[in-house]
């Protein structure tokens, strides 16, 4: 799997007014919505607050990995979303989060949802990446840093 068969340009949004982690869900959610014409807002919203109820998605250097799944969905879903300030997020490392790669999979799918997790923790270890995520301008250049 790469990053671009999960993640289009069009759910990468750069420099996210977010003040806190719920905000940061609802941005994430409402960017899938728009894509997801069979899914309800909701439930997309919904499957990521409850899973960050089981621990935190925040894996350390100001990164975050929300992911939840989602009954009607067909195939994996990314949305990738900087914030313009750091979030306060109970993260690993208790520092607060400014790039958030959000992921929702089809409910059926835990396999593929594990594999998937460890593509993108891969890619978010890498130093380069992640410097130049932070130093994204546009949507575009945050698309490109990634893929």
């Amino acid at each position: 799997m790469e990053i671009k068969d999960i993640l289009t340009p069009d759910c990468t949004i750069c420099a996210v007014q977010g003040t806190s982690k719920k905000r940061i869900f609802e941005t994430i959610s409402d960017v899938a919505d728009q894509h997801l014409p069979d899914i309800d807002l909701d439930p997309i919203l919904t499957s990521l607050l409850c899973r960050e109820k089981m621990g935190s998605t925040g894996i350390g250097n100001g990164i975050a990995i929300p992911h939840g799944r989602l009954a009607g969905l067909d195939k994996v879903m990314a949305v990738l979303i900087t914030s313009d300030g750091p979030v306060a997020y109970d993260a690993i490392d208790n520092q607060p989060v400014d790039i958030f790669f959000a992921i929702l999979v089809p409910e059926e799918q835990a396999q593929g949802h594990l594999q998937t997790l460890a593509t993108i923790a891969a890619k978010l270890n890498d130093k380069d990446v992640v410097k130049r995520l932070r130093h994204a301008k546009t949507n575009q250049e945050l698309y490109e840093a990634i893929v």
